[in-house]
């Protein structure tokens, strides 16, 4: 217990006997000094009261926990409790007197090969994994989990949504909404005793552990008198902390006496949802979001957009991305492949197909990348340039109790991945919620050699090692872009003039043929696309190029898929009208084509012209200007499709990386040079869908190790992938064995690309993120290289 000022705690405990006993009550504080001893005869019942003068408060960032021992003759129990304070005033969640965002997952008990018997250490696992993605709540969705687990969340600091083992949401099959349905159970007395009982079995068992902090009614129950009577027996009980429950939510068409409730609650609401609930005035209570973000195959992809949200609004008090883990089961083909089995793979019926598999990592714990993206968004630390020229930059604590002398700031500063300057800052400072500002000693002036724009990048490391991570670990990065010196003019003419005396163009059987210095390439004249590309007589493309709408839906498409699919962008194919060509007076060769996408029986989706340009050096420019059709959803992507040669196996690229990124989510890669492998690129979902776009690419060059490949470049950045497989493998495929990796690298290049969203169980994709305009243009360059010759 712990008044307003937080300045005295006092330890009650509640004792029961058999008979009468002399119990002995020792307090310990995390140090191990001993705080108090009190000893009292207790004959069935009773109590022992401890002072704890200015106790060490207890919190997710600082989870200090004292040692209380009781004591009666030879039997002695061993309790580690915390000191913390859980309220909501003015209509802010609190803990201690501050404002607290809940940062959190859902997590159900799961291992991939011992279902739902969790291993201590697969726990720990599990909660390392989470603090070193800056994760600080965790939602026991839906049953309280062993108490094992939440012995090491009071330990290594997690507030914890302990849910009472209760879900019916079963019932809503035998009617509408609307009727009332989805309460029948919640209002029928028959089973007021078995929900009551579901909280008392919760409440009495975990109401010890710091960490519970609030205690939640249930999920996906409907709502009415038993639950009232479940919080009002919750609330009596403990006063100490919140109750919730989401199934309250009016478009439930529930019960509207929700005065048991703390706070309300979501499941999967818009951005503009819960900025709407945040403005109404009307609205007094936080609004915590229990399930958002559905973390479904590739995604979330709307993490950012949440968060900037509920950063702005005091109300939000934070949420539960759904959910922590893919729930998949190890196994194995006859032949020897290991995969992860889903619902319907053992012959069950009814199933949910791989809606299981909807989790920020994998079942064995590999992080996924949307794992990496929420880390990013919800970072405790956020640097902000003032003055990025002088070096000046703003950085904000967004620790909710924790100042920043534990961290430190590495940079450095580069152009096109080259490092020119790099060091390191001092200890940060700033007090929970505040600001400080930071100096960095670059010198730009030493970095105007060369040419093109710098990137300064600033990682925000731990400086001592944790339960959880070493130190140096990264917290967060941010990075900024800074003027360099412009690109001087290249000097090309007379070597232009030389190379324009080698170049030819023939034309026989509907194919062209342009030769040059060093390449010779052939177009299609009645398909409109490149037939082949080569250098020093090394073809570089396996098969014909084609223009490409089509993208493996992701999980989260599962809903525009059918919209999609009905349109028949599934079966695209290219129809050209017609083609011509000229050679211009610089030698330089032009085709233009007359195109259109479409599938049997369908209108056209796209029409549009191409005109391809051939350069006396070997380069490839295509300009597109294309028109979508009217009344046509949103489509996957627009790009141009590569197949390139066996061998073709290495990656370069100046862009965003690491890992995958789309528009919607890129939170969590940097802008440098990459050089990875073509498998490098995939990430190996458990059910296959599209993968390893790379957003804002200013350039690519797909090669072999010997370097012999193409080089992509365009009028603006660009999204691009390279894989063993086509978006058709992916499309066909239900589980990562029924992939054929293909030899030869399939590289498409994007104007642009749909978002990730999270609509698999969530909002449609937000309209910014869709590829939805209806006229566009489309610049890209593509030059044969020799990487020794560059």
């Amino acid at each position: 217990m712990l008044p307003s000022d937080l300045s005295e705690g006092k330890l009650r405990s509640e004792i029961e006997t058999t008979g009468s006993l002399t119990v002995q009550a020792e307090l310990r504080d995390p140090a191990g000094k001993l705080i108090g001893r009190h000893e009292a005869q207790i004959d069935g019942k009773g109590a022992i009261e401890l002072d704890v003068p200015q106790p060490q408060l207890w919190n997710a960032e600082q989870p200090r926990l004292y040692e209380l021992v009781l004591t009666a003759g030879q039997e002695v129990l061993r309790f580690r409790v915390g000191f913390k304070k859980v309220e909501i005033t003015g209509g802010i969640f609190r803990i201690n007197g501050r404002a607290v965002k809940l940062k959190g997952v859902n997590r159900h008990d799961s291992h991939p090969e011992l279902g739902q018997t969790i291993p201590v250490n697969h726990m720990i696992t599990d909660l390392k994994l989470m603090k070193r993605h800056n994760i600080n709540t965790i939602r026991t969705s839906h049953y309280p989990n062993d108490p094992k687990f939440l012995d090491l969340c009071d330990e290594y600091g997690f507030y914890i949504i302990d849910e009472a083992d209760l879900e019916c949401h079963g019932v809503t099959r035998t009617g509408e909404l609307e009727a009332g349905v989805f309460h029948k159970l919640s209002n029928n007395p028959d089973w007021k005793e078995a929900f009551v009982e579901r909280a008392v079995r919760m409440v009495e068992r975990d109401k010890n552990h710091a960490s519970v902090i609030i205690w939640s009614m249930g999920n996906e129950s409907g709502y009415g008198a038993n639950h009232i009577a479940m919080a009002e027996w919750t609330k009596a009980r403990d006063a100490s902390r919140p109750v919730h429950y989401e199934g309250a939510d009016p478009r439930y068409y529930s019960d509207s006496d929700t005065s048991c409730l703390d706070m309300d609650s979501r499941m999967y609401p818009s951005v503009k949802e819960i900025e709407r609930y945040a403005l109404d005035e009307n609205s007094s209570k936080p609004l915590f979001l229990c399930e958002y973000s559905h973390a479904m195959g590739n995604g979330p992809g709307d993490l950012q957009d949440y968060w900037n949200v509920i950063y702005r609004y005091p109300k939000l008090m934070g949420g539960c991305v759904w959910e922590w883990c893919d729930h998949g089961i190890a196994a194995e083909t006859p032949d020897g492949q290991r995969y992860y089995a889903y619902g319907g793979d053992f012959g069950d019926q009814p199933n949910d197909g791989n809606f299981c598999i909807d989790g920020l990592v994998f079942p064995d714990r590999r992080p996924h990348t949307g794992l990496l993206e929420l880390k990013q968004v919800i970072a405790p630390v956020l640097i902000e340039a003032e003055d990025a020229v002088q070096g000046r930059f703003r950085v904000l604590n967004r620790y909710d109790f924790s100042s920043l002398s534990h961290l430190a700031v590495s940079w450095k500063l580069e152009r096109e991945g080259e490092v020119l300057q790099q060091g390191r800052s001092g200890p940060l400072a700033a007090a929970p919620g505040e600001t400080e500002i930071l100096s960095l000693p670059y010198d730009l002036t030493l970095a105007q050699e060369g040419s093109g724009p710098l990137t300064l990048t600033c990682s925000v490391r731990q400086q001592l090692d944790t339960p959880w991570a070493e130190e140096g670990y990264e917290i967060a990065f941010y990075q900024f872009e800074l003027p360099g010196a412009k690109a001087a003019l290249a000097q090309e003419q007379r070597q232009s003039e030389e190379y324009a005396t080698f170049m030819t163009a023939d034309e026989q059987d509907g194919l062209l043929t342009v030769r040059g210095f060093d390449f010779e390439h052939v177009f299609d004249l009645k398909k409109g696309m490149p037939k082949q590309v080569s250098k020093h007589g090394v073809p570089l493309l396996a098969s014909q190029a084609r223009f490409n709408i089509w993208r493996a839906p992701m999980d989260n498409d599962m809903h525009i898929r059918k919209e999609w699919e009905a349109a028949g962008l599934d079966h695209a194919a290219m129809k050209v009208y017609g083609s011509h060509w000229e050679q211009k007076p610089d030698a330089s060769v032009e085709i233009i084509v007359d195109f259109s996408l479409a599938s049997y029986t369908f209108e056209p989706f796209v029409r549009g012209s191409a005109v391809w340009t051939v350069g006396v050096t070997g380069e490839i420019q295509l300009k597109v200007h294309a028109e979508a059709r009217e009344n046509l959803p949103f489509l996957p992507r627009f790009g141009l499709e590569l197949t390139m040669p066996k061998g073709t196996e290495e990656i370069e690229y100046y862009g965003y990386g690491p890992h995958e990124s789309y528009i919607d989510k890129r939170a969590s890669v940097r802008k440098g040079k990459y050089l990875l492998s073509v498998d490098d690129m995939f990430e190996n979902y458990v059910m296959p869908q599209e993968t390893g776009s790379r957003y804002g690419t200013d350039w690519a060059i797909a090669s072999t190790i010997q370097g012999m490949g193409l080089k992509f470049t365009a009028a603006q950045p660009f999204s691009f992938q390279a894989l063993h497989y086509t978006a058709e493998d992916l499309t066909a495929a239900q589980h990562t064995y029924e992939l054929k990796r293909r030899p030869e690298t399939i590289v498409t290049l994007d104007y642009q690309m749909s978002g990730a969203g999270s609509g698999s169980c969530g909002p449609q994709l937000a309209e910014p993120y869709r590829f939805a305009e209806k006229s566009f243009d489309f610049e890209l360059t593509i030059q044969p290289v020799f990487k020794e010759e560059e």
